[in-house]
């Protein structure tokens, strides 16, 4: 790894698969998907998408209170302790904010916009602030009395993979000695009928490198870390993010370069950054949403890039659905818990995240080694280094590999 050291808190999780990392990993092992459920659009439409319990949501102390605000809030507090950790060690000049997040207050705005065009004026309270791309990454800030670059990325489903690997640049730079950074995005009536004008949702819950698959499922959730030039930690794991890679191949405004490669070169240039090679990887957590034109081309970016190896992969979005900004955060998450789980010192059965699928492999794209719960990669012996996926609208790629040292 090329630089200063890069190091993770224990992630804050909030999704459909979980109130908390351990809860996202009890689902992401056993298949569990009691958090896909339907959802009917402002159009009366149906959906299936990850939802997170309205129970666990509390009103948010934010300007502007709105659902993705309480989820970003709830998640937050699972950080605080380590935030507070941080604060001590370090001046709030020091301290960065990298929030990745594509729904800039769709919940106010396009009410806000409809009342407009109906009577000539907006709502009383209503702000153009509240469609700022920035305010998720601003309410931390004001929020923890923070005094160091505040960013808002907004790169479709790479969004909060780019936050992360920004905060590991301001960190590397020396421009901060933490940052906090995740992503939190929402399964918005903008998003599902957004998605569905496209022709790319699912009728049934996603089904990714399928034969029969249809498209995907969307989902809110957050995920967050402080990541620091130390660890905020003494005595445990300590996991870094080893290295990271990104590519712009700018092919199509929503549709992936069919030839993988764009993909490719982030992986590759991840695995450059990590200074390893693809056999030092355990586990890759796919981007895997579940249409045809992600899975094909993923499908050849990881066989080219890993030469046909069989290392184990799969996709946690069939149990989070896919949560567009917060999905990069979400599934380095779920690749932080695969290594503190699988530390080779547990004498229990030790296991991946699995994939639920109908296990009918597309035969026009090359095979993968998809984890499920009854075959033999589903358990392992120890798993030191993670790679995390992240493809998105306009060729944005990104691709994190975390580890061990």
């Amino acid at each position: 790894m090329s630089g200063i050291p890069v190091y993770f808190s224990d992630p804050a999780v909030l999704c459909a698969a979980g109130i908390s990392a351990g809860e996202l990993w009890e689902s992401a092992e056993t298949g569990n998907q009691r958090g896909i459920v339907k959802v009917s659009a402002q159009n009366g439409k149906e959906f299936f998408a990850g939802k997170i319990t309205d129970s666990a949501l509390q009103p948010s102390f934010a300007r502007f209170d709105m659902r993705i605000m309480r989820i970003e809030e709830a998640v937050l507090k699972q950080l605080e302790k380590d935030i507070d950790t941080a604060k001590l060690k370090y001046a709030s000049d020091r301290i960065g904010v990298c929030v990745g997040s594509c729904d800039n207050g769709t919940e106010f705005s396009v009410a806000g916009h409809r009342r407009y065009f109906e009577t000539g004026a907006f709502p009383d309270g209503y702000a153009l602030e509240i469609q700022g791309a920035d305010y998720v990454a601003s309410f931390i800030s004001e929020k923890y009395g923070l005094a160091g670059p505040s960013l808002a990325f907004s790169t479709a489903c790479s969004s909060s993979a780019c936050a992360i690997i920004k905060a590991a640049e301001l960190i590397r730079s020396g421009i901060c000695d933490a940052v906090i950074a995740g992503g939190v995005d929402i399964a918005s009536n903008t998003v599902l009928l957004g998605f569905n004008s496209l022709e790319a949702v699912s009728a049934d819950i996603t089904n990714p490198f399928s034969k029969t698959r249809h498209g995907i499922t969307l989902g809110e959730g957050a995920a967050f870390f402080v990541m620091s030039k130390e660890t905020l930690y003494a005595d445990s794991m300590k996991i870094q993010l080893l290295g990271y890679g990104e590519s712009a191949d700018g092919y199509h405004m929503t549709s992936p370069d069919p030839s993988g490669e764009g993909a490719a070169e982030a992986m590759q240039r991840a695995l450059t950054d990590a200074g390893i090679t693809p056999a030092d990887v355990d586990y890759i957590n796919l981007h895997g949403t579940g249409t045809v034109f992600n899975d094909s081309m993923e499908a050849k970016a990881v066989d080219k890039v890993f030469c046909g190896r069989n290392t184990p992969v799969s996709t946690t979005k069939p149990l989070t659905g896919h949560t567009l900004g917060a999905a990069g955060a979400l599934e380095a998450a779920i690749c932080y818990t695969a290594i503190i789980r699988n530390d080779g010192k547990r004498t229990d059965e030790i296991k991946l995240p699995v994939q639920v699928w109908d296990k009918i492999q597309d035969p026009e794209i090359p095979v993968l080694n998809i984890i499920d719960k009854n075959s033999e990669n589903h358990s392992t012996g120890k798993v030191r280094t993670c790679m995390s996926n992240s493809f998105a609208f306009g060729g944005s790629n990104a691709s994190l590999i975390l580890g061990v040292v």
